[in-house]
């Protein structure tokens, strides 16, 4: 399994992408299930060794305004079909701080390196690729829409648990 940094984001938002996924299931689509969180996965590793939590939390977070834009597709033969998240300089570095952080653990993939890293949230894993039209169709009427991420979290794969590494407050953490 794998350990993650990732972004939380706003009420409005978090329900926004629910109700993508709702629109997805109801067309048939494989998407993430109701246990599941919206997240823009920052870095990755096979693990996060708990020494670098306090480097973790000890980044500066305030909370981020982004836009969640077009739909793009990752992979052919079991196609991600995700929301972008429009880059800005600040999103940028917030990921190539905790990326810093992490770097230095096992199994870090070179797609969350910060010359390689797409900001995204999933809307759908291993889709047959027969079906991506289906996908694509369910929620490609849906439009960009702003959000704020307001926290960033610890995920643990093997033990399925999380928890909050910063939380945005209006001056700062």
């Amino acid at each position: 399994m794998v350990q993650s940094v990732e972004l939380l984001l706003d009420d409005s938002a978090d329900a926004e992408i629910r109700r993508q996924w709702q629109l997805l299931t109801e067309a048939g689509v494989h998407s993430p299930a109701a246990e599941h969180r919206p997240h823009i996965t920052l870095a990755v590793a096979r693990q996060i060794w708990p020494r670098l939590e306090q480097a973790l939390g000890a980044q500066e977070f305030r909370p981020l305004p982004i836009r969640l834009g077009g739909l793009l597709v990752f992979g052919a033969r079991n196609p991600i079909l995700v929301r972008l998240v429009v880059p800005t300089e600040a999103l940028l570095e917030l990921q190539r701080r905790v990326f810093a952080v992490v770097a230095q653990c096992p199994g870090v993939p070179a797609n969350v390196r910060p010359d390689a890293w797409t900001p995204h949230v999933t809307l759908a894993r291993r889709l047959r690729p027969q079906h991506l039209g289906e996908a694509i169709h369910a929620v490609a009427s849906d439009r960009d829409f702003p959000a704020t991420v307001m926290g960033i979290r610890r995920w643990d794969g093997d033990l399925r648990r999380e928890w909050p590494v910063a939380r945005g407050t209006a001056s700062g953490r």
